[in-house]
């Protein structure tokens, strides 16, 4: 069994970490693959006896990888999108970062992670991703997000206008700092911290979320993902940022953007006792009573 390994980096105090999952993998007969950069970071630092294969872009991974390991927070593993595209490779994430709503795996649950891997014993949760459609190139060949695709002023440049339209109709001018189109995934990200409302992974919607909207009585609305939202930015700049998850691009008013759901998903790995409910209870405190 062969997994694709990738990180961004670790802190030097997780060096202890990595030789842990050596020997896990090792103990369970796993091949790991690395992730070149990440790779370079710590084998100088950990005594390495085997030899390990690596990889640097999506051309590298086949189909004989089982799944990829995302070593890191949330958005280590938003970065897995670009790299096992339309494969269906299956993408677990193991937090080594803060707050971990994708990343949900604790790394002191790696033996029962990897243990889960090997007897197939876990839970596929199929997650939609969102597309743009532009009238010139954006984002190479990877024009699509887990999370959330948002259009934004540049820096403290004056606020824009966004005119919003569901299938051709006209839905509402955002005069704000930015608009966020989120998949149910991304209600949890960029989209909840401006008010947007949490929403199921398999509900089947988008969530337009303003950012900072100059009308106080405009808030998020729901709507299904069968829907093409499309845009016309107006502003005082030239241009303005156009987002999918942590990638972002320069663009002017002239460029003509529509977003949809992606002809596929991706696939994310969870332990059986991990679900969506127990995720929100365990990451916001839900429930429970600090007052005392």
């Amino acid at each position: 069994m062969r997994i694709a390994i990738y990180s961004r980096g670790i802190e030097n105090n997780q060096h202890q970490d990595i030789r842990l999952l050596l020997d896990e993998l090792a103990l369970r007969g796993v091949e790991p693959v690395f992730y070149q950069d990440f790779f370079n970071q710590f084998y100088s630092a950990i005594d390495i006896k085997a030899k390990y294969s690596t990889f640097n872009s999506s051309e590298d991974l086949d189909d004989s990888i089982a799944c990829l390991m995302s070593l890191g927070g949330d958005g280590t593993l938003l970065d897995t999108v670009t790299l096992v595209r339309d494969r269906g490779t299956p993408v677990v994430g193991i937090n080594y970062g803060r707050l971990g709503f994708l990343a949900n795996i604790g790394k002191e649950e790696l033996h029962t992670a990897i243990e889960a891997l090997v007897n197939h014993t876990f839970v596929l949760d199929k997650r939609t991703l969102i597309h743009l459609d532009a009238n010139i190139p954006l984002f190479g060949e990877v024009p699509y997000a887990l999370n959330e695709f948002s259009l934004h002023k540049k820096d403290s440049s004056p606020m824009i206008k966004i005119h919003t339209y569901l299938n051709g109709e006209f839905l509402n001018t955002y005069w704000a700092d930015g608009l966020i189109v989120a998949t149910p995934t991304g209600s949890t990200g960029y989209s909840l911290s401006c008010n947007g409302p949490v929403v199921f992974p398999d509900s089947g919607s988008f969530v337009i979320t303003p950012v900072s909207p100059h009308n106080l009585n405009i808030r998020p609305i729901i709507v299904p993902d069968d829907n093409i939202v499309s845009f016309e930015v107006e502003g005082r700049t030239d241009g303005f940022l156009c987002t999918l998850d942590s990638r972002r691009e320069i663009v002017t008013k002239e460029v003509q953007l529509a977003v949809k759901k992606e002809k596929f998903g991706i696939n994310l790995i969870r332990l059986n006792e991990n679900n969506f409910l127990q995720t929100l209870r365990n990451k916001l405190s839900w429930g429970l009573d600090k007052r005392n």
